[in-house]
């Protein structure tokens, strides 16, 4: 033991020399230190999209098949969406004094009738996918997937369990291991209904299906939300500091794209547009910049940035841990355009994750 205790104080004596050394060289940047150099790299691309439900009419669903066929190409092994977990909301659910608006807003998947189907709610199901998934057969049979699908939907994982639906034959779509006929029909209207205007039933559904996935990974968060203090002054501040020169920029630039997003080129030059780098700091100048600057005796533009960040750093936290379940594999983020350059500056500061460019799908 002595000599046990011996090697960790000669060791950190090592690392506190080390550290003194290279803090007179500068600060520490954790993004320096890549690794581990034996076997292959995590890549992590981050795709910045429009919300598919908030385009124009002119937008058609078909006009997507170009961006899909360039993703599948890339051939990601994790898919991660902007969306809140089942166990989250459950979570949310709970503290209805702070997060009633949240919950309304982020989490419109009511596990209800899936608890009632399957007998499980969302901690039981949640272990109960854990469990299968770690278990899981090359070939499930599609009674195994009609009981993943209703787990996921008890779980609070409905985009998951859209997957499993869409790799089920079409014959095999049907009430049955846990499936009612009400979760049945919420299955179908997510691929034919109004939210299949959304871009995870649009995109990353049907993706991770083509591509043998078994689920999404939900990696949204809306724990930082808090009502504000006063609303309507809230409200005022923060739209009053957004009407500002480079907010007007931003829509004409997107408004250009509007007349094209029928075809899928059109819809491409969007995409190639949202993820350009000089789009960054338009959006920052429209937006969080303009908060950080407002003022208000209350200062709720410098409270509003405080949110966002907090909100970016842990969906980054959460993507980082999904990079962890498949260590050597690739992952394609699909979130609103606004977020993308701060999820790649949080994740480019990990170890063991190489942020690659949409270059590779968008041109």
């Amino acid at each position: 033991m002595l000599h046990r205790l011996a090697g960790l104080g000669a060791a950190a004596l090592f690392w506190t020399a080390g550290a003194t050394a290279h803090e007179q060289a500068g600060t520490f940047d954790p993004g320096k230190f890549k690794g581990p150099t034996k076997g292959v790299a995590n890549e992590v691309m981050v795709l910045g999209t429009p919300h598919l439900a908030q385009l124009p009419a002119s937008f058609q669903p078909s006009g997507l098949a170009t961006l899909a066929e360039r993703l599948r190409g890339w051939s990601p092994r994790i898919v991660a969406i902007e969306a809140v977990s089942g166990v989250q909301c459950a979570f949310l659910r709970q503290y209805p004094q702070r997060y009633r608006q949240s919950v309304e807003q982020y989490c419109p998947w009511d596990p209800a009738p899936a608890r009632v189907a399957t007998g499980l709610d969302v901690a039981g199901a949640t272990a109960e996918i854990e469990r299968l998934l770690a278990n899981w057969p090359a070939a499930p049979t599609p009674s195994q997937r009609r009981r993943l699908a209703a787990l996921f939907l008890a779980g609070g994982e409905p985009v998951s369990a859209l997957v499993q639906w869409l790799r089920l034959p079409e014959t095999e779509r049907r009430t049955g291991d846990g499936l009612d006929a009400t979760l049945v029909a919420a299955l179908r209207a997510e691929r034919g209904g109004r939210r299949q205007r959304g871009e995870d039933t649009m995109i990353a559904a049907p993706l991770a299906a083509a591509l043998g996935l078994e689920r999404v990974h939900s990696m949204d968060d809306h724990t930082a939300d808090s009502p504000a203090s006063d609303p309507k002054a809230y409200n005022e501040a923060l739209t009053k500091a957004w009407g500002n020169p480079a907010t007007a920029r931003y829509i004409q630039l997107f408004d250009r794209f509007a007349a094209g997003l029928g075809e899928p080129e059109g819809v491409m030059a969007l995409y190639r547009h949202l993820n350009d780098p000089s789009v960054a700091r338009l959006n920052y100048d429209s937006d969080f910049g303009a908060a950080l600057e407002e003022g208000s005796a209350q200062q709720f533009g410098r409270s509003y940035v405080a949110y966002w960040e907090t909100r970016n750093l842990r969906m980054a936290a959460n993507i980082r841990e999904a990079v962890g379940y498949q260590p050597g594999g690739r992952t394609l983020v699909i979130v609103g355009a606004s977020h993308k350059r701060y999820l790649e500056a949080y994740l480019d500061q990990m170890h063991d994750v190489r942020v690659v460019s949409t270059n590779q799908v968008l041109h």
